[in-house]
């Protein structure tokens, strides 16, 4: 149970890096404060919100 715990920890703290990378590849308004909540909140957007996913996918991606 330790071992999934600790991959979740790490997909998540990577989603948050990745994100935040490549930031400046999306639509999103540049402060900091979005910046911080929208990396925060990836996973629970990803699942709620389309324009955040395609978003998330050009900054993963570059595309």
């Amino acid at each position: 149970m330790h071992f999934l715990g600790f991959i979740l920890i790490v997909a998540y703290v990577g989603g948050i890096w990745k994100f935040l990378s490549g930031y400046h590849r999306t639509n999103f308004n540049a402060s900091l404060s979005g910046r911080i909540g929208l990396a925060l909140l990836w996973p629970v957007l990803i699942v709620s919100n389309k324009s955040y996913r395609r978003n998330f996918n050009k900054a993963l991606k570059g595309r």
